[in-house]
């Protein structure tokens, strides 16, 4: 075969190929518009999300800084001179009634973003402090039932202080002892451990702290063998007439 019916045949497959892709698109003109249309407009709900998000999220970044600020605004006292626009309380009780409205409706409202979730857990805590402690145990338990394992471990440490006060000391033993067996980054082990520790010591059960403090001392430790935060608090307890505290 010479050259030039080499030439002739590629030319004439070209010319069928696209004479077949240029009748496809013609007999499916409607359908590849839609298709266009959808992947269009797809793009533009994806866009428009965002954008919605963002503005959501700053928003509710905004106004937890604004509880935050209440929640942790100084309490009122006699002769006290505040920088211009500071905003002071006169009782731990009323500063934490003014928060705890805040965190509230940034919860309802933003529940489903961070700052709405991290609002939830200090609704539970502005709650205790008020001495709603049925308000502040449903609140925390909605938190400790969450996705988020870090702040739900901080709830269920809140919640055993709950507990503590309001005379269930079995009920706080159980969830400190869970938080040790399930430790995370804002509740080590060692954490809940002392606090059970306090707990046992509380109950006069002594030895039983006791016992817990000098695992701690002898667990908690870096690499150069030097006791580490939780050992430290550990030997203190062990020792207290040595520290300067007092049991």
């Amino acid at each position: 075969m010479d050259h030039q019916t080499k030439v002739a045949l590629k030319q004439d497959k070209f010319v069928t190929t696209t004479g077949n892709t240029l009748e496809w698109a013609s007999d499916h003109k409607r359908s590849v518009l839609i298709a266009g249309a959808i992947g269009l407009a797809a793009i533009a709900l994806i866009v428009i999300g965002i954008v919605v998000y963002n503005q959501r999220s700053e928003a509710a970044a905004e106004a937890f800084g604004e509880a935050m600020q209440a929640y942790q605004a100084p309490l009122a006292t006699s002769g006290q001179q505040l920088p211009p626009g500071m905003k002071s309380y006169n009782s731990i009780n009323e500063r934490a009634a003014a928060a705890n409205a805040l965190f509230v409706k940034l919860a309802d409202k933003y529940g489903w973003l961070k700052e709405g979730k991290n609002a939830r857990y200090f609704a539970g805590l502005t709650y205790m402090e008020e001495g709603q402690n049925q308000s502040a145990e449903d609140t925390l338990k909605k938190v400790a039932g969450g996705f988020d394992n870090e702040l739900g471990a901080l709830a269920k440490l809140s919640l055993a202080q709950l507990y503590r006060q309001t005379g269930r000391d079995p009920q706080a033993i159980d969830l400190l002892n869970e938080l040790t067996n399930k430790p995370t980054t804002t509740v080590p082990a060692g954490m809940a451990q002392l606090q059970l520790a306090d707990l046992y010591t509380a109950e006069g059960k002594v030895d039983q702290a006791r016992k817990i403090w000098a695992q701690l001392k002898d667990k908690d430790k870096d690499a150069k063998g030097q006791p580490g935060p939780v050992g430290t608090i550990a030997t203190q307890k062990l020792n207290p007439a040595a520290s300067g505290l007092q049991e």
